[in-house]
């Protein structure tokens, strides 16, 4: 119950300071939470986990409760009728938003839910290494009842899937997706099918073995040419890549393997992006919804830029080969068309997804979303997942895992929630719209050739990062591009490439 002093204070103008003030307790406690979760997944020993799971399952309870405090609901009350400008108005949308779906759900469920993700974790590894799915299915189980629970909790009346979604890609219909992804399928599958029959054969020019650590230091030396703040990150391995942190410290994380020197170093230049957006926020927002990034996908789309747009052109290898030769002498005869050959081609017999290729890795992408939006919807068990899986790499890709370890198990997303995936392909979407755009204002070619990769990265800065969650996702999306979101442009993008590439 509020006291005097609160209501008189909700009754001011002092509502809107004292709301940004305790919803920036909340936002520095969940950072406090990425630091956590970024150990456990990079420096924390094995047998770490269980006590992990409870410190975890601790901070996300305590962060609920900062929250969903009744005193943020009053304070959204009062502010209501304040005279706000843009960007305030655009602060408070954000946290009542955030309030209203947390504040639904009880504080147990929060717990229960991190605790399950968290020892997810250990159990997905375990089962993955041992290719032993049965071992991991209770739990996704108990992962899919959870997420229901939430769900019904945030709006009964409504698709369970849908409302989870929102949690990663809000603003942006998931039907809008769907068709777009649909549009993705009908093109992408007939493209990859006429390479594979009319195709022009790429040689691999990069056979061998390359050990860790030089390939380390050929990504250190990749972050250093792109533009990376080492002052406010650091780069480690990890078994999945990702980026993880705020303004003042986003740090990157990769993983080498000694027959594919490119496959670390891309990974690199992907997770750069993400980290140039993160070191992209405003600094004078940290711990407000404008300090923020804005969603999985817009997040994606700065990962995919560089790493597509930037780090797969002829201009980058044209910078960047002789690097790699330092590091690498026995490639002193690889050329740069060999080399943009090598990091382009496609494989339509992978069956990885971190592994795919820039076409089909839409295809793993779609795949997954189908699947997942089946388990909470019922209308696919969880013991028929494998089964499932392997039918459609088989229409997709006509490949099919001979293990679950390389089928249903090898992404780490289903041991700590569902609809995470689409992300990955909205982000591919953007990236080349933001590409277009772009392009009218700036020589991107020009500037990767000679590494003058300021621009780039101030023009990302001025059309997305600044604005943190100033704007919708569909909003953020027409003022950085100029229209809605649209495959159009990747559609043209890839045409052009892989035509071009293979001699179609």
């Amino acid at each position: 119950m509020a006291t005097a002093d609160e209501r008189e204070s909700t009754d001011s103008d002092g509502a809107y300071d004292e709301l940004t003030d305790r919803y920036a307790q909340y936002a520095y406690l969940s950072h406090a939470g990425m630091v956590v979760g970024w150990d456990q997944q990079v420096m924390m020993p094995d047998d770490g986990a269980p006590a992990r799971a409870k410190q975890l399952g601790a901070l996300s309870t305590v962060t609920h409760d900062l929250l969903t405090d009744e005193r943020i609901g009053e304070l959204l009350g009062a502010v209501s009728e304040a005279d706000l400008d843009d960007e305030q108005a655009a602060e408070v949308r954000e946290i009542r938003r955030e309030y209203e779906r947390s504040a639904s759900v009880p504080s147990d469920l929060v717990t229960r839910l991190s605790e399950h993700r968290s020892e997810n974790q250990r159990i997905w590894q375990e089962a993955k290494a041992d290719d032993d799915y049965e071992s991991f299915a209770p739990r996704l189980d108990g992962l899919i009842d959870l997420e229901r629970e939430r769900s019904a909790a945030i709006d009964p009346d409504r698709d369970p899937y849908e409302v989870q979604y929102e949690d990663r890609q809000p603003y942006l219909p998931l039907e809008q997706v769907e068709e777009i992804f649909e549009e993705l399928r009908d093109h992408l599958v007939p493209l990859i099918e006429r390479i594979e029959t009319e195709g022009r054969d790429l040689p691999d020019p990069i056979d061998g073995t390359y050990d860790a650590e030089s390939q380390e230091a050929l990504c250190r030396e990749a972050l250093d040419v792109v533009g990376y703040d080492w002052d406010r990150g650091r780069l480690d391995t990890a078994p999945h890549p990702f980026m993880s942190g705020t303004q003042f410290d986003a740090r990157v994380t990769t993983r080498y393997d000694e027959s594919s020197p490119l496959a670390g170093l891309m990974a690199v230049i992907h997770e750069y992006g993400h980290a140039s957006y993160q070191q992209g926020l405003r600094q004078d927002a940290y711990g407000s919804p404008l300090g923020q990034s804005r969603s999985s996908g817009v997040h994606e789309s700065q990962s995919r830029f560089w790493e597509n747009h930037v780090g797969r052109t002829k201009p980058f290898w044209e910078l960047f080969l002789p690097t790699v030769k330092e590091h690498f002498p026995s490639l002193e005869g690889l050329t740069v068309d060999e080399a943009y050959a090598a990091v382009n081609q496609i494989y339509p017999n992978n069956l990885i997804r971190v592994e795919a290729d820039e076409l089909t890795y839409h295809l793993h992408i779609i795949l997954r979303c189908e699947l997942d939006s089946a388990l909470v919807r019922g209308d696919l068990d969880v013991a028929d997942l494998p089964e499932a899986w392997n039918r459609k790499m088989d229409e997709y890709l006509g490949i099919v895992p001979e293990t679950d370890t390389r089928g249903c198990l090898q992404d780490i997303h289903w041991s700590s929630g569902l609809a995470t995936f689409h992300g990955y392909t909205v982000g591919s979407v953007l990236a080349a719209q933001l590409d277009a755009a772009m392009r009218e204002d700036l020589d991107v070619d020009g500037l990767v050739r000679e590494g003058e990769f300021d621009p780039i990265r101030e023009w990302q800065e001025e059309h997305v990062h600044r604005h943190g969650q100033r704007y919708p996702t569909d909003e953020l999306i027409e003022v950085a591009t100029g229209e809605p979101l649209t495959a159009e442009y990747f559609l043209d993008y890839v045409d052009e490439k892989f035509t071009e590439l293979y001699d179609l």
